[in-house]
């Protein structure tokens, strides 16, 4: 392959770095950008990575470096002040766990020491500007000047200046108040995901405490926020309810909009978008980074699978959008289907709510089925 067309991975983030690692892997030489710094400070929000996630991970040599990882074993899955439990368990489904939860700074600077091992080259500081597809090659703009490659692959999580419109879009007026909690018991490494009529509630074993996602409107999370250390705790607890004692402890706290976006993988020949950068889903069942991921891994095995004269054309973008398009209408269609049937409190949608989480429970192999979807996405 010419030297100059090598293919360029835009965004040096988790998604970005997968990509990256998995070509290395498959002997497809690739470089990097990345508009932040090499030393940024590492980001302490808390991911949850599936299992299948954990199987890439462990594919590209990346799993053993991580530290403090927690597993799930078990998740309690509820609405609240109506009918209906499901649990899932990792014994059941012969799996060392449902998904494991550590700190985004953590997996990024795994990912950046195996990178470095690898040798993959990683401009940092470089903003790009634009990127543009042509037949033979994209141009991929920085201020510094013009870079040709035979495949941009984008995965700066949508944040270029020229991101295309999303060919939809959902605003769920909420937000997501994201933070840590100690409770007075112990989390026995279960996960709890909480239904209310505002949004759902998501506690995840995180060391000795849990990482708390709690959904709400605008204006209640801007309350939320507000409150000091021992009226969020109570406020907490009345929401939640008393399954994990009383909340003792709470980290600083952030919040984000919450909206779904689909840009789709393929912009044309030579440019294609992996992640967020795609697409971006609400934060309930944890699907949306882990979508990405396996964005990422399946992008790098078409690359790999590809002639070196057809890497990046219309014909490889295409079949690899093909091969993505169950798994990403699956993630986006759950996740909506989530929001939109358990955040209200419409009696007849209660009760049938109530009903479909005694099913799962009830059912083992609807049960499988929907823990094989949360762990591997479509393909599970």
């Amino acid at each position: 392959m010419d030297a100059g067309l090598t293919p360029l991975v835009v965004g040096a983030g988790p998604v970005g770095a997968v990509c990256a690692l998995a070509l290395a892997q498959q002997d497809v030489p690739v470089r990097m950008l990345e508009a932040g710094p090499e030393d940024a400070p590492g980001d302490g929000r808390t991911l949850a990575l599936s299992h299948g996630a954990q199987l890439i991970l462990s594919r590209l040599g990346v799993w053993h470096r991580l530290a403090g990882v927690t597993p799930i074993t078990r998740i309690h899955i509820s609405q609240r002040g109506a009918l209906g439990v499901a649990r899932l368990d990792a014994a059941e489904l012969d799996v060392p766990a449902l998904g494991y939860v550590l700190s985004y700074a953590t997996l990024t600077a795994a990912l950046k020491e195996a990178l470095r091992e690898a040798g993959v080259a990683v401009e940092y500081g470089v903003a790009v500007e634009s990127v543009q597809a042509g037949s033979d090659a994209a141009v991929i703009t920085t201020p510094a000047g013009e870079r040709r490659t035979a495949l941009a692959v984008v995965a700066d999580g949508g944040r270029s200046l020229d991101a295309p419109t999303p060919k939809f879009h959902r605003d769920y007026a909420q937000m997501a108040l994201v933070c840590d909690v100690r409770s007075e018991r112990p989390h026995g490494h279960q996960a709890y995901e909480r239904f209310t009529p505002d949004g759902p509630v998501a506690l995840l074993p995180k060391h000795d405490r849990y990482g708390l996602v709690w959904t709400a409107r605008p204006d209640a999370v801007e309350r939320l926020r507000a409150l000091d250390d021992t009226a969020f705790l109570d406020a907490l607890y009345t929401h939640f309810g008393g399954r994990q004692g009383r909340f003792l402890e709470v980290g600083p706290r952030k919040a984000f909009p919450l909206t779904l976006a689909y840009t789709g993988s393929r912009a044309g020949a030579r440019v294609v978008r992996i992640g967020n950068a795609a697409q971006t889903l609400h934060p309930v069942a944890g699907q949306g980074f882990n979508l990405g991921l396996r964005d990422a891994f399946e992008l790098a095995l078409a690359c790999a699978d590809a002639p070196p004269d057809a890497l990046g054309n219309a014909a490889m973008l295409a079949a690899y959008a093909r091969g993505r398009r169950a798994d990403v209408a699956g993630g986006l269609g759950f996740t909506d289907f989530l929001v939109r049937t358990f955040s209200n409190d419409i009696a007849p949608l209660r009760h049938a709510r109530g009903l479909g989480l005694l099913a799962l429970e009830a059912l083992p192999p609807l049960k499988s089925f929907v823990a094989r979807r949360m762990m591997f996405g479509a393909r599970g």
